[in-house]
């Protein structure tokens, strides 16, 4: 039980710019494969942006979102 616990709780211990570059090497990987294919439509929500192509395969992208303006002023 103590060995779960252990493991939860570094989960909680991610690092914020480990996550982010993470995301954009996904992200990276992804829109590279997306070469010569036609984007059919996207659609930016609150928390991600959702890809779609001619063929109907969707795509999502986490982490581009949420700034604050306080944050974009500093």
């Amino acid at each position: 039980m103590s060995d779960r616990i252990d493991e939860l709780m570094q989960l909680v211990d991610v690092e914020p710019d480990a996550l982010r570059e993470a995301e954009f090497a996904q992200a990276q990987a992804i829109l590279e494969n997306l070469v010569g294919k036609t984007i059919a439509d996207i659609e930016v929500e609150e928390t991600r942006i959702v890809l779609t192509t001619a063929e109907g395969n969707r795509f999502f992208f986490y982490g581009f979102l949420g700034g604050s303006e306080e944050a974009d002023e500093t």
